[in-house]
């Protein structure tokens, strides 16, 4: 389950901005994007897989002080509902030897299976 954490941090200069970046990136090894959102460029905006927002806050205090947790929620990604693959036809295994295909699952010996497209190669 992806989550999106708002943080709010007070950053006064690109020092300050790029070392909450920098925490932000390295808390966990699930984080996926890191941005700096806000009018006054002093929010944080991580998202990613299994991240702990108290534990990021608590990076963030220690190396700059203050820091909020401003929201917590869960990604919905809309693009992957959307798109929908189409299931592919199960593998039918036959004994006859017609024709051979071939990336046969079947280990036993004399089984073919038979695919939806046939291709034309001879045995002997």
């Amino acid at each position: 389950m992806q989550q999106k954490i708002l943080v709010k941090v007070p950053m006064h200069c690109d020092k300050c901005r790029t070392k909450a970046l920098k925490i932000a990136a390295a808390a966990h090894a699930g984080v996926s994007k890191v941005s700096i959102e806000g009018a006054d460029k002093d929010h944080i905006e991580v998202i990613g897989d299994g991240v702990d927002s108290v534990c990021l806050t608590r990076l963030l205090r220690k190396k700059l002080r203050s820091a909020t947790i401003v929201k917590v929620e869960e990604v919905k990604e809309a693009k992957a509902d959307k798109k929908e693959e189409k299931p592919t036809p199960p593998v039918q295994c036959i004994s006859s030897a017609s024709y051979c295909a071939p990336q046969c699952p079947s280990m036993y010996y004399g089984v073919v299976c038979e695919y939806p497209e046939p291709s034309n190669c001879s045995i002997m």
